[in-house]
């Protein structure tokens, strides 16, 4: 059985057969999947899905990208998603400096802000993390972030990077780049690091694995996934499912 640990089911790319693909989940093997919210409106999208499927899990949060849309109004409405029962997690929250706005100066004190809300309501975090490594560390350190537990999501560092945040007690989260060509700090990192500290994640609609690069992404597609990882590590798939299953039930305290 394969857990995804971070999908976007919520997205637009999925209107036209989001039903029939989600009802298609359990006999393909995937049996568990949290949604994750990343704005407004995709926080509300994520909790009718979790309401709807049994088998779907919602994490609520405010990506960085949207950060200079919070206020101190609709911050308490995450808070309120966040307190619900369907919502296992606090994500995805973070620092992006990809791009130049918002101005990572707005981004980071409502990342503090969300690891604080996810401390006071005893739920992990779900961490976006880019072109950003030492601050996001730093500002989780400050934080005390191995109190509150999470995942970083997307793990794109490298695997001396990845070090810090799993001494820290974070799981990595691992998708289609690790079947990348290009994927080679992230090969590097799942070799490097126990798999006790890796979960599965698609980020569907988005990394697709090889060989459906640049195609639209979905949980069917993990075992690609897991297939690297079993090579890289050497043990079998079936090894791979159980324990990254394991840990993301522990990751979300299912």
């Amino acid at each position: 059985m394969i857990f995804d640990t971070h999908a976007h089911y919520d997205d637009e790319a999925f209107d036209e057969d989001r039903d029939e693909l989600l009802s298609s989940m359990a006999a393909q093997g995937i049996a568990k999947i949290v949604n994750i919210g990343s704005g407004f409106e995709a926080n509300q999208k994520t909790l009718k899905l979790a309401q709807e499927y049994d088998f779907i899990k919602a994490a609520f949060g405010i990506h960085p990208e949207f950060a200079d849309q919070l206020n101190e109004e609709n911050f308490k409405r995450i808070e309120e998603l966040c307190r619900l029962d369907e919502c296992v997690a606090v994500g995805e929250i973070g620092l992006d400096c990809y791009w130049p706005e918002p101005d990572v100066s707005i981004q980071k004190p409502w990342f503090e802000r969300q690891m604080d809300l996810a401390r006071r309501i005893g739920k992990p975090i779900v961490v976006h993390s880019r072109d950003a490594a030492q601050e996001t560390y730093e500002m989780m350190k400050a934080a005390e972030a191995g109190d509150i537990g999470g995942v970083v999501h997307c793990f794109s560092y490298s695997k001396e990077m990845a070090k810090l945040f799993v001494d820290m007690g974070f799981y990595i989260g691992v998708g289609g780049v690790i079947t990348f060509k290009n994927g080679k700090k992230l090969k590097e990192v799942v070799e490097y690091i126990p798999l006790e500290h890796i979960v599965l994640e698609t980020d569907c609609p988005y990394l697709a694995p090889v060989p459906f690069r640049g195609k639209r992404n979905s949980s069917l597609l993990l075992p690609h996934v897991v297939e690297a990882i079993s090579q890289i590590k050497g043990i079998s798939r079936e090894e791979v499912e159980r324990i990254t299953w394991d840990n993301a039930h522990r990751l979300y305290r299912l």
